[in-house]
């Protein structure tokens, strides 16, 4: 496992997030899944998140991150920036 180290901590943080489509209807074509991609590459420029794996299915997406302590990843960057 690779430590990672800020000004103040040291840590290894790693987040697990699956996000259903409601009623797990196949909405999710190829092309929303590679805007999806690039939404999530912009936030890693913005922010100290490092999206190590990003899947993508036809009934949900699951994300595997790891950021810095300061930060509580949630979906709303990527929700405010998907709209379907």
């Amino acid at each position: 496992m690779e430590i990672k180290k800020s000004y103040h901590c040291v840590y290894n943080i790693h987040y697990h997030f699956v996000f259903p489509v409601k009623y797990r209807k196949a909405l999710l074509e190829e092309e929303i899944g590679i805007y999806f991609v690039k939404v999530c590459k912009e936030i890693q420029k913005r922010y100290q998140i490092e999206f190590e794996r990003i899947g993508i299915d036809r009934d949900h997406v699951y994300i595997l991150c790891s950021t810095v302590p300061r930060y509580s990843p949630s979906k709303s960057i990527t929700a405010r920036k998907i709209i379907i």
